[in-house]
């Protein structure tokens, strides 16, 4: 919106020009979301508090989290306020990658949202039923790999590049390429939405992850810098890095009123939505296996429960005291910031890991 209003005073006043780089309006982008999310965010929260829109805490986990009961939750809904508004405000409309990431971040949301609305204001625990959320899950992650794969013609989209190697991909086909995109957006909202168990724990290394996607978008829609590096030139993804912009700005700001003590929770309207969009701008640059590498919190978060339903029902035994896996660390008597701080770290190396394939090839 603001790109076609400084491109119409371009004309006229060559100053309005700078509005073209991509790199000035990741940065306005960031700033935007910061902003309307502190300005939204304290009204937000009151509202939620005032219709009793709280948290519940289960009962067989760690008992100091017993006085979280109550908390406001659904907050998630202001990161995705923040974020609609400024890519609508920052990022070229014209271009197709940020309306599928725009599109796929609010439908995850809204299936989210579906959820937590019935778990607090409904009153029932179970929310949307697992089947239900996953269809719905499952419909928008299928049309999206569909449309990527058949209408937008990314070069190298039938290969699965490996990072660290100059040359080497695997050939997936359209059909390969279809499910491992559906697995990987999928499967990453479910991820985030796994680790989204303590205040500010999963906010962060989304910001982190994101921001580094952001990179890679960049340097993708580049061809300049796509060729000397050795990736594949995807032209107008570039664009994808007001929305990473954006979505760091924005979990920056939540993370104000979510870091312990946490005054709102996430839910599954943000979580869902927040790993839906990493999943599929790391399709998109065709970066999937780095996404892998630096999301590995969510990824073992992800491994614990797995491993956790997979032992009881086979042998009839726990793996862990508790899954997720941060749940296993406070059981055993690390205090709730230890968990999220040193998850954090893990997280900041393992981003530098995957920034590292930028130039390692």
């Amino acid at each position: 919106m603001l790109l076609e209003l400084a491109q119409w005073l371009a004309k006229d006043i060559r100053v309005f020009n700078v509005f073209n780089y991509i790199t000035l309006r990741a940065v306005l982008a960031c700033l935007t979301a910061l902003v309307i999310s502190f300005v939204v965010g304290p009204s937000m929260i009151r509202k939620l508090t005032a219709y009793k829109i709280g948290q519940s805490v289960r009962d067989d986990g760690p008992q100091t989290h017993l006085i979280k009961a109550g908390t406001p939750t659904m907050g998630g809904a202001l990161i995705l306020v923040s974020i609609t508004i400024t890519t609508l405000l920052w990022a070229d409309l014209e271009n197709r990658f940020v309306w599928i990431v725009l599109l796929v971040t609010l439908g995850f949301g809204a299936v989210g949202w579906v959820d937590d609305y019935r778990k607090v204001v409904h009153g029932n625990p179970k929310g949307l039923s697992a089947r239900a959320k996953f269809f719905w899950q499952s419909v928008i992650g299928i049309t999206v790999a569909c449309y990527i794969a058949f209408s937008t013609k990314l070069p190298a989209q039938t290969q699965f590049i490996v990072p660290f190697f100059k040359e080497v991909a695997y050939p997936l086909g359209v059909v390969g390429f279809v499910a491992m995109t559906y697995c990987v957006i999928v499967g990453t909202s479910n991820a985030v939405n796994l680790t989204d168990g303590l205040d500010g724990l999963a906010i962060m290394p989304t910001v982190m992850v994101g921001s580094a996607l952001g990179i890679f978008a960049y340097v993708a829609g580049n061809a300049v810098f796509a060729k000397y590096l050795a990736f594949p030139y995807i032209p107008g993804a570039g664009e994808l890095m007001v929305i990473c912009a954006a979505i760091a700005g924005a979990g920056l700001a939540f993370l104000w009123f979510n870091a312990y003590p946490a005054e709102v929770f996430m839910g599954d309207v943000g979580a869902l939505a927040l790993g839906a969009a990493l999943g599929t701008i790391a399709v998109i640059v065709r970066q999937e296996i780095v996404l892998f590498v630096m999301g590995g919190v969510f990824v073992v978060e992800t491994l614990s429960v797995m491993i956790q339903v997979a032992s009881f029902k086979l042998t009839g035994r726990r793996v862990f005291r508790m899954a997720p896996l941060h749940h296993h660390y406070e059981l055993k008597g690390w205090k709730e910031n230890q968990v999220v701080v040193r998850f954090w770290i893990i997280t900041m190396m393992l981003v530098l890991v995957g920034l590292s394939t930028l130039k390692l090839r």
